[in-house]
């Protein structure tokens, strides 16, 4: 197994507790996060080591990116593995994939590829390196009727653990936020790269929202200490302190804590969702990432929400339309719909909410017993 990011970690730590609960005797070898690490994983290389952001990264990584690869190949074949199961991090993955493929095993790609955003002449390729595709939406599987590929709609993991808190007071009590406050959330995401490119513009939104609101409070939520001590010197001099905290390491608690959210595209888009929160969603690329996306782009919608409803129904603000002033507009724009949302976002979440690693690991076994590799 390899998972080269965060939120690859959380999937394929679940993975293996639910293949584990359905199998005894199973080894795990390849690269992980802490999850996978902790649920025994034999790790060669270490997600942290993997992640990267937008298109220039990986390009100036590419010869440590190479020898990462070779060096999973070789640990591989020395321990002599059945099948393999790649988590998102999809251009490393499907060249890895593809080269096991090659050699008789059994492949499987937890995560389809957004090719219903852009890309989707990479469909016809997917056959040389998967097996089996598990996709986290339930419009996916027909993306890939037409290819050899076998697809399966497991539903999302965040979908069978997230969902609105019965007792809100409580939590905003356990951040220190009263119930009468208009509680904004703030994720600006995670990478070093991600916090360059939207801290001032987050920062800058917060302060007009804070001045249009005198009930209104913010909580940035931030992944680790390096991304706190970050947001913290962007906030220091720029916002009222008294009326701004930081929590690190509770993203999904500020979320259901809060009354509407500013959130970098992303998993976070998901979360707010299924947290049936209000979001404005923005992020912004490198140049030339952006110039390649733009190019590619087959969806009008970036943001989760709105490519699963189909229709404009979150804002999204990207690239130079992301502005302080413009977020938050859009952010006051939508205290009106709150409770509009909160049905819409529901019925969504219900689409979701399938047990979502249960049924993957169903899938997986259910493939390598078919094909011998368990009995």
């Amino acid at each position: 197994m390899v998972a080269g990011e965060a939120s690859g970690d959380g999937l394929g730590a679940a993975l293996m507790d639910a293949l584990s609960a359905r199998h005894t005797g199973l080894t795990f070898i390849g690269a992980g996060g802490p999850g996978m690490r902790a649920r025994g994983l034999e790790c060669t290389i270490a997600t942290e080591r993997l992640t990267m952001n937008g298109y220039l990264e990986p390009v100036l990584r590419l010869p440590w990116l190479l020898r990462a690869r070779r060096r999973l190949l070789e640990d591989f074949a020395r321990s002599g593995i059945q099948a393999f199961v790649g988590v998102d991090f999809n251009g490393f993955n499907l060249i890895l994939e593809r080269s096991l493929k090659r050699r008789g095993l059994v492949t499987c790609h937890y995560v389809s590829p957004a090719v219903y955003a852009w890309r989707a002449e990479r469909l016809r390729r997917f056959h040389r390196a998967m097996d089996l595709v598990l996709t986290l939406y339930p419009f996916e599987p027909d993306l890939y009727a037409d290819t050899p590929v076998e697809a399966v709609f497991v539903g999302h993991p965040l979908a069978d653990r997230l969902a609105p808190p019965a007792d809100r007071a409580r939590l905003r009590a356990g951040l220190g936020v009263a119930e009468s406050t208009l509680l904004l959330a703030v994720l600006p995401g995670s990478r070093p790269a991600e916090l360059k490119r939207l801290l001032a513009p987050f920062v800058a939104a917060v302060s007009r929202v804070l001045q249009a609101r005198a009930d209104a409070e913010a909580v940035f939520a931030a992944v680790d200490s390096r991304a706190a001590a970050k947001i913290s010197s962007a906030v220091h001099g720029s916002l009222p302190l008294e009326r701004v905290r930081i929590v690190t390491g509770r993203s999904a608690d500020v979320l259901a804590a809060a009354d509407f959210a500013l959130v970098k595209s992303g998993t976070g888009t998901l979360e707010a969702m299924l947290l049936g929160v209000p979001m404005v969603v923005a992020y912004r690329l490198d140049p030339l990432s952006a110039r390649i996306v733009r190019a590619r782009l087959r969806t009008p919608w970036v943001a989760l929400p709105n490519i699963l409803a189909r229709e404009s129904l979150v804002p999204e603000l990207l690239q130079e339309d992301a502005s302080g002033e413009a977020l938050a507009a859009a952010l006051l724009a939508q205290l009106p719909r709150r409770a509009e949302l909160a049905v819409r976002f529901a019925a969504l979440a219900r689409k979701l909410r399938q047990n979502a690693s249960e049924r993957a690991a169903d899938a997986l076994l259910g493939l390598l017993q078919r094909r011998g590799v368990l009995q």
